[in-house]
C-alpha cells in the first residue's frame, strides 16, 4: 500500500521550505545574495528559527524511509541509476545549463558585478554563476552522495542493522538525539554550512534502518500529542533564546538545544502524519505530483521578483512578501510545468527519463 502519510510529509515540508525562503530574502539575520531586511527588527524572521532546525533533516529521514521500500522491491543497480538521474544529473548539468541563472541573481543581490575585475573573461564569470546558482540544490547533491554510501552500508551489515532498528521503543526513539547531536558536531562543510554531511546523513541512515518500520511509526503515532506539545514549547523556547543569532552557522545550529528540538519536531511530525495525514485527495496528489519541481525552482521565481521588487518599485513589507510568496509558488510550479515538457532540457534540469512510445 502507498504510505499517502510520507508523500504529505514530503510536499508538506517543501511549502515550509518555500514559506522559509520567502522570509529568509527580507531577513535581517543572513544577509549575504538575499533582497535585504525592510526594518532593523523584523520578528517575522522568527519563522526561520521555526523552522530551520527541523525541515531537511525530516525531508533526510522522509527520503531514507522511501530508500528503504524502493530497494526492497528492486536491485541496488537500479537505485544507482534512478537517484543518478533525478539527483546527480539536475544538481550537476542541469547547474550549466539552466540553474546558472539563480546564480546570476545571487550574484546581483550581492552586488558582486560591481566589484568584479573586468578583466575577467566571461567564460570565467559563467563559471562563478554557475558555482553560486547551486542554491536549493544542495539537498539533493548531499542526497545522492547519502545514497551511495547507503549500498556500502548494506553491504557490509546485510540487514543487521535493519533488524536491530525495528526494536526499538519509544525511549529509544527519543535517545537518538545523541548519536544526532553527535553526528550535527562532524563533516559540515567550513565555508558553505547547508552541507551538513554529518547530521544529514545520519538522519537518512536512521529513516532507512529504523523509521521505516511500521511497528516505530506507529510507537510514535501513539505518542504524537505528547511529542507535538513538547515540540511546541522547544519551539517558543528556541526563538526567545536564539532570536537575533546566525541559526545556520556555530555555535546555535549545532547545540545541544538546536538538535533536541529538531529531533522532537522530527519525531512528532512523523507520528502526527502517521495518525492524521495518512490519506489523500486530488490536492494532495497534486501537491506530491508537483513538489520537486516546486523544490528546485521556486527559489529563481522569488528571487527575480525580489530582485523586481528591490531595484524598480518602492513596494515594501506585508506587499513584499506577498508577492514573493506568489511568485515563489506560482512561478515555482509554472517553471516546472514548462521546462518539464521541453525535450533533454527536463533531463537535463529535472532528471526526467524520455519515455518510450509503444505501438
Amino acid at each position: 500500500m502507498r504510505k499517502h502519510y510520507i508523500d504529505n510529509i514530503r510536499w508538506m515540508t517543501v511549502v515550509f521550505v518555500v514559506i522559509y525562503h520567502v522570509i529568509y530574502m527580507y531577513n535581517g539575520v543572513i544577509q549575504g545574495g538575499v533582497a535585504g531586511p525592510f526594518h532593523v527588527v523584523q520578528y517575522q524572521d522568527a519563522v526561520q528559527y521555526v523552522l530551520y532546525p527541523w525541515f531537511m533533516a525530516l525531508l533526510f529521514l522522509a527520503s531514507g524511509m522511501c530508500a528503504r521500500y524502493y530497494l526492497e522491491k528492486h536491485t541496488d543497480r537500479e537505485f544507482i541509476r534512478v537517484r543518478t538521474r533525478k539527483l546527480l544529473v539536475p544538481s550537476t548539468i542541469g547547474l550549466f545549463v539552466f540553474q546558472w541563472i539563480q546564480g546570476y541573481f545571487n550574484m546581483a543581490f550581492s552586488n558582486a558585478f560591481d566589484t568584479m575585475p573586468d578583466q575577467i573573461p566571461g567564460a570565467i564569470r559563467y563559471l562563478i554563476m554557475v558555482v553560486s546558482g547551486t542554491g536549493v540544490l544542495w539537498y539533493i547533491q548531499v542526497l545522492w552522495i547519502v545514497s551511495m554510501l547507503l549500498l556500502v552500508v548494506r553491504k557490509l551489515e546485510k540487514d543487521r542493522l535493519y533488524h536491530i532498528g525495528g526494536k526499538i521503543n519509544i525511549l529509544g526513539l527519543i535517545l537518538l538525539v545523541i548519536p544526532v547531536w553527535g553526528a550535527a558536531q562532524i563533516l559540515t562543510a567550513p565555508v558553505i554550512c547547508v552541507y551538513r554531511f554529518g547530521i544529514y546523513g545520519c538522519c537518512f541512515l536512521l529513516g532507512y534502518y529504523v523509521f521505516s518500520h511500521e511497528e516505530v511509526t506507529d510507537r510514535l503515532k501513539k505518542w504524537c500529542i505528547p511529542l507535538a506539545a513538547t515540540a511546541i514549547i522547544l519551539a517558543v523556547w528556541y526563538v526567545a533564546v536564539y532570536f537575533g543569532e546566525n541559526y545556520a552557522e556555530k555555535p546555535v545550529v549545532n547545540s545541544p538545544f538546536s538538535i533536541v528540538y529538531a529531533w522532537c519536531a522530527c519525531l512528532a511530525i512523523l507520528g502526527c502524519m502517521k495518525k492524521w495525514g495518512d490519506r489523500t485527495c486530488r490536492f494532495f496528489d497534486f501537491m506530491s505530483k508537483k513538489s520537486f519541481g516546486l523544490y528546485v525552482f521556486h527559489y529563481l521565481a522569488l528571487s527575480v521578483m525580489a530582485y523586481f521588487l528591490k531595484e524598480y518599485t518602492p513596494v515594501t513589507g506585508f506587499f513584499a512578501y506577498l508577492l514573493s510568496a506568489v511568485a515563489a509558488f506560482g512561478g515555482g510550479l509554472a517553471l516546472y510545468e514548462i521546462i518539464s515538457r521541453i525535450p533533454l532540457l527536463n533531463w537535463c534540469v529535472l532528471g526526467i527519463k524520455k519515455e518510450k512510445k509503444h505501438v
